[in-house]
């Protein structure tokens, strides 16, 4: 558990649509800064909706409750300065943007949060996290995903973390689809951040390969749109033994 005990999320009775749908129904979740959580669930349990929830995703409305971010009314912010804050979310999809280069698209980035670094140094830092991933030094000239595999795709997500080096990093179905080398490769990046930030990690997630390397704190069952367990890395094991079964047949 960290040691670092600044409250950085705080989400209570949290109550989310879609498209009129009720997906979360009260959720409750707190972190403190350098925490890694995960939240597994089976699928369609809502735990995609909470990431998109939390970064103002307008298809995600959210109906009641509250969230705060370092103290701040997260519901009260725009998509735009929820990211300029420190929050981050690597998508389950990532989406193509033709015409705007990786690096081009990571220095625009930096730069609307007010950081200034020069071109030298910012392609210096970039190469060095690029090697971290095995990622080609081509593809910071590349257009944005555009014609990347799955697995590319998930890199470029993880590259973008570490570049900007987010308070709280959000990850949403990274390994999904991925191969085992390409996971094990993600993984890296994701130990990279948490070696290197005090940030925290929320893992959203069914599957359970992207864990095994790393190190967790808090274990969270999301099971129909509410957090119905929580625990340690032991929650995984069980988990992997036992499916979500008996808290299924819990919430029927």
């Amino acid at each position: 558990m960290s040691q670092n005990t600044m409250e950085i999320l705080n989400v209570k009775d949290l109550v989310v649509n879609v498209e009129d749908k009720e997906i979360l129904h009260g959720l409750n979740l707190r972190m403190n800064a350098g925490e890694t959580h995960v939240i597994m669930g089976p699928n369609g349990a809502g735990k995609s909706t909470l990431g998109h929830a939390l970064m103002g995703n307008p298809k995600y409305e959210v109906i009641s409750g509250e969230a705060t971010f370092e103290g701040e009314d997260l519901l009260d912010m725009d998509v735009h300065k929820r990211s300029q804050a420190g929050l981050y979310l690597s998508f389950q999809n990532p989406i193509e943007v033709p015409g705007i280069s990786i690096s081009n698209f990571l220095r625009s980035a930096l730069e609307q949060r007010g950081e200034k670094i020069s071109l030298w140094n910012f392609r210096k830092a970039l190469k060095a996290q690029m090697e971290v991933l095995q990622m080609d030094k081509s593809y910071m000239d590349r257009d944005l995903n555009v014609g990347f595999s799955g697995g590319e795709k998930k890199k470029a997500e993880i590259l973008q973390m570490l570049m900007l080096k987010p308070k709280l990093a959000i990850l949403d179905e990274t390994d999904s689809g991925l191969d085992v080398d390409a996971v094990r490769t993600v993984s890296v990046g994701v130990e990279e951040y948490q070696k290197n930030q005090n940030g925290a990690l929320l893992i959203i997630t069914h599957s359970t390969k992207i864990l095994e390397a790393l190190k967790v704190d808090y274990v969270h069952i999301l099971v129909n749109g509410r957090i119905v367990d929580t625990g340690d890395v032991s929650l995984i094991d069980d988990i992997n033994e036992n499916g979500f079964e008996r808290y299924l047949k819990a919430e029927n």
